[in-house]
C-alpha cells in the first residue's frame, strides 16, 4: 500500500499528516518516504482516496473492501459516484451484505439489469460477500433526499468513491407517497412470525424513520438507531436475538399509529391548502 500526503511546516520538526481511516501503517511502524515525482517515474498513478460521512471508526478491511468494490465496478460501467452504506458500516466484522448506490445516468432498464447482475457476480465471487445495488441518477437522489426519510438515513453514514454534494431544495412532500412507504412497514403487525429478524428490524427501522421525519424534517442513521434502542431493544438482540413478541408488537403498533395519524393530518392539510 503507498499513501499520498503532504509535508507540512512544523516548529521544530516538518510532518506528515496521513487519515487515521487507513488499512495498514500502524502507530509505531516505520515507512519509507518517497518523493512523489519518482511515483510517477516509476509509471504509478495516483489513487484517489475514499471519503467518509458519519463514521468515527472503521476497521482496516473495511476500508480495503470498500476500494476493491469502487475498482470492480467502474471496470464494469461509468459512474457518476459509487456509495455504500447500510450495515456494511457498523463496528465489528459480522457482516453479510453490502449496499450499493451506483451513481449513474439514467440507463434502460433492460441494460441496468444486465449490469447488475454482472456487477453481483463480480463482487461476490472476488470479495465473496453478496452486494445489494441501487442504479440511480444524480435528480432521482436529490428529490429522494429532499422527500424520502430512508435517503437521508442512507447517505448520513456512507463510504463513497467521490465526494458527496448534494444541496437538497425544499420540496412539497408528497405525503401520500409516505403513506405507500409506511404501509410497507404494517408487515410485522400482520405477519410477524413469519419474519426473520433482518426483515422485522428492516420494517422498523423503515417505520422509525417516517416517524422521525414527520417530526424534524431531517434524520440520521444514528437518530434512527437510537430512537430504536430507546424504544426497543439493541440492533444485534433485534436482528440475531430473542425479543419478547407481545411487548415488541405492543410497543411497534403504537409508534405505527402515531406515525400513521401524522401522515394523514399532514394529507389533511396538504388537501386543504
Amino acid at each position: 500500500m503507498e499513501l499520498i500526503a503532504k509535508i507540512t511546516r512544523g516548529i521544530n520538526v516538518d510532518q506528515i499528516y496521513i487519515s487515521k481511516k487507513r488499512a495498514g501503517f500502524s502507530i509505531g511502524e516505520y515507512v519509507k518516504i518517497t518523493s512523489l515525482s519518482n511515483l510517477h517515474d516509476r509509471g504509478l498513478s495516483l489513487k484517489e482516496k475514499p471519503f467518509f460521512y458519519g463514521l468515527n471508526k472503521i476497521e482496516p478491511i473495511k476500508i480495503k473492501i470498500s476500494e476493491e468494490v469502487f475498482d470492480l465496478i467502474e471496470n464494469e460501467i461509468e459512474t457518476q459516484n459509487i456509495i455504500i452504506t447500510g450495515s456494511f458500516l457498523d463496528t465489528g466484522f459480522n457482516f453479510k451484505d453490502l449496499d450499493i448506490l451506483i451513481i449513474t445516468k439514467q440507463i434502460k432498464m433492460q441494460n441496468e439489469e444486465h449490469f447488475q447482475k454482472i456487477i453481483e457476480e463480480r463482487i461476490t465471487s472476488n470479495i465473496g460477500i453478496k452486494p445489494h445495488i441501487i442504479f440511480i441518477d444524480n435528480k432521482s437522489l436529490i428529490e429522494g433526499l429532499s422527500t424520502d426519510p430512508l435517503y437521508q438515513s442512507m447517505l448520513s453514514r456512507c463510504i463513497s468513491k467521490k465526494r458527496v454534494i448534494y444541496k437538497t431544495e425544499a420540496k412539497k412532500i408528497n405525503y401520500k407517497l409516505l403513506d405507500l412507504q409506511l404501509l410497507k412497514s404494517k408487515i410485522v403487525l400482520d405477519s410477524y412470525d413469519s419474519l426473520m429478524g433482518e426483515e422485522k428490524y428492516y420494517y422498523l427501522q423503515n417505520l422509525i424513520s417516517i416517524y422521525l421525519f414527520l417530526k424534524s424534517g431531517k434524520i440520521t442513521k444514528d437518530s434512527v438507531e437510537n430512537e430504536i434502542k430507546k424504544n426497543f431493544e439493541d440492533k444485534k438482540t433485534i436482528r440475531y436475538g430473542s425479543i419478547n413478541k407481545k411487548e415488541f408488537l405492543k410497543k411497534y403498533k403504537k409508534i405505527y399509529n402515531q406515525t400513521f395519524d401524522l401522515v394523514m393530518d399532514k394529507i389533511k392539510r396538504q388537501d386543504a391548502k
